[in-house]
């Protein structure tokens, strides 16, 4: 119960944008970012890494785990304040608020309530900002002003073991998350403008893991870690597409995202490995053929990233590493440990950043020679759950219950 308590930090866990010209280059509007794939845009590694970031505002927002997500000069930040959910509009460069939206929100109890805040990160596109509160509540707000757009709770008090962590996906004017609990639940797909439901797959009930996108022959799917598999749902229209048994196993989660290049999908869990699916069109149908599978290598609570035919990431021991995304091949792993598996893993350009839940930001060298670590910066002063948003040489910290914005000098 204990190593299950602590779990629930890292199932922590929002929206492709429609135009790239109506979004600013340094936009991080969603879970993992503009692309769902953890790869930061606009910044540039130093030459040398200072020992310390500057520090030019911090404001308390009250817990949670989320990350907020940046577009334009504003920052949205999904937190608990005693016992409702708040959404709150800052300013990206004073950190003073310019909106915000509340309601009552469920009481988070058993091995969960020391996570009470939501994890789940806010999805904006289209003038919109959604959100998934620890209870299951969908919410959608007006980007620029907070007034409330719609609010549906499709299960009312059910939810998984330790409450919701997937974060929602907006894709073709809709809004998609994947609601209820284990056993009872279903990938809804709301009306952006309406929260009218579009489509629904109740095939199975909602893990911790967030979906992605991926598109194959034409066809654009969804694609996540359900509670005991890995699903591809068409979004136009809700229909399974293909669909693998992942199923996790004494202590394990399905809390990583899918990673996709191309069509090919890479999955990884605790206790399970890491594997390669290649998504072909079969027929009238879609089918997932293996390519590789390394067991040696899994995370828990973390995504890794991908870059240069290369997957890095931090596995459930809480080691940094690096894959052969190729091959599947182990091409090292660190000995150092940080933390118990929890970690933002992100593609920085000339650098690969990771922030595990010991509050230092990582950077080290993007080669399959070695670990190679440029800096550690200690960037928090409790532990740290949700991404690091960086946005040129601002980098915006979500702790327990604060915003930090830091500069690289």
């Amino acid at each position: 119960m204990r190593d299950a308590s602590r779990s629930i930090g890292a199932v922590v866990s929002c929206a492709i944008l429609v135009s790239a010209a109506c979004a600013f280059a340094d936009d991080w509007p969603q879970w993992r970012g503009p692309n769902r794939d953890g790869k930061v845009t606009g910044f540039t590694a130093p030459e040398t890494w200072p020992k310390a970031l500057t520090q030019k505002w911090k404001v308390t927002v009250g817990s949670g785990d989320a990350t907020p997500a940046l577009v334009g000069e504003k920052l949205y930040v999904f937190a608990r304040q005693g016992d409702e959910e708040v959404t709150l509009c800052l300013d990206a460069g004073s950190g003073k608020q310019v909106w915000k939206d509340k309601y009552a929100a469920q009481a988070v109890t058993g091995a969960a309530r020391r996570h009470p805040g939501p994890r789940s990160s806010p999805a904006v596109a289209k003038g919109k900002v959604v959100t998934l509160g620890v209870g299951g509540v969908v919410s959608c707000l007006d980007a620029a002003s907070g007034k409330l757009v719609w609010r549906k709770d499709p299960y009312p008090r059910v939810v998984p073991r330790f409450f919701t962590a997937m974060s929602p996906i907006i894709i073709d004017g809709m809004a998609v998350a994947h609601v209820g609990g284990q056993g009872k639940g279903a990938i809804i797909a709301f009306d952006l403008a309406t929260g009218e439901q579009k489509w629904k797959w109740a095939g199975e009930g909602p893990e911790y893991a967030s979906p992605t996108l991926l598109t194959v022959e034409g066809t654009k799917q969804i694609v996540t870690l359900t509670e005991k598999s890995v699903v591809g749902i068409g979004a136009a229209d809700g229909k399974l597409l293909w669909q693998i048994a992942f199923v996790p196993r004494r202590m394990a989660y399905n809390a990583a995202t899918p990673i996709v290049d191309g069509q090919t999908v890479i999955i990884t869990g605790r206790g399970r490995g890491t594997k390669a699916l290649k998504i072909e069109k079969e027929g009238d149908g879609f089918a997932a053929k293996e390519l590789w599978s390394n067991p040696q290598v899994a995370v828990q609570f973390n995504t890794p990233v991908l870059k240069g035919g290369l997957l890095f990431g931090l596995t459930d021991r809480g080691n940094l590493f690096c894959l052969n995304a190729r091959t599947g091949k182990t091409a090292w792993t660190d000995t150092a440990r940080h933390g118990r598996g929890f970690a933002a893993v992100l593609d920085a350009g000339s650098a690969i950043l990771a922030l595990p839940s010991t509050s230092e930001l990582i950077a080290f060298k993007p080669s399959a020679d070695g670990y190679e670590e440029w800096a550690r910066i200690k960037v928090a002063g409790t532990p740290t759950y949700a991404h690091p948003v960086i946005a040129g040489k601002r980098i915006f910290v979500r702790d327990s219950d604060s915003v930090t914005m830091w500069t690289i000098e």
